[in-house]
């Protein structure tokens, strides 16, 4: 599936770890991209997501985490879980959800601080959508969800960015997308 570089634009969100540990979700409404309800004899439109860009940076300024912080988290780029936005903290994230075996997981990376004055190795990507292969979305949502597993030491703003086009779809590749995208 190609993509023409004038289709192609970019969504983004982001949301705050602050210094505790817990789950947090932060939703990207889609329903003016999406529309997975053929009619005569228009199509159904799907979102399909060719890249997704994770940065962790320190909350007070520009700047990344510094380094001598501590902390992991795990983050994850999810279609349509169907859950509220939630601060971190707040919420609970059901076992299995920031995982690769998700069907609903379009992309995810893990960040760890070790508190080395050296820095840190770079965030982990374990699963990412690809321009030959890309995840295409057809509900009205993603989520940027995260599992801060040992609090971070220093307030740390996760953004996502998604290089994304609507698409269209015939009706078997909708029927089998909505399938493996319904919660």
């Amino acid at each position: 599936m190609a993509y023409n570089m004038k289709d192609v634009f970019y969504l983004d969100t982001s949301i705050l770890t602050t210094t505790s540990a817990g789950d947090g979700i932060q939703n990207i409404d889609l329903s003016s991209y999406v529309d997975p309800i053929a009619r005569g004899r228009a199509k159904g439109t799907g979102l399909a997501i060719y890249k997704v860009f994770f940065d962790f940076s320190n909350s007070a300024d520009n700047a990344p985490v510094p380094a001598g912080s501590t902390g992991s988290l795990r983050v994850g780029l999810i279609s349509s879980p169907g859950l509220p936005s939630a601060a971190v903290g707040s919420t609970t994230l059901t076992a299995g959800t920031i995982v690769a075996g998700n069907d609903l997981m379009i992309a995810g990376a893990d960040f760890t601080a070790g508190g080395t004055a050296a820095g840190d190795p770079a965030p982990h990507m374990f699963l990412k959508p690809s321009k030959e292969v890309p995840y295409v979305v057809v509900r009205d949502q993603v989520s940027l969800m995260v599992d801060v597993k040992t609090a971070m030491s220093t307030n740390t703003l996760i953004s996502v960015r998604i290089e994304c086009a609507q698409v269209t779809l015939d009706q078997s590749t909708l029927n089998q997308l909505l399938r493996t995208q319904t919660v």
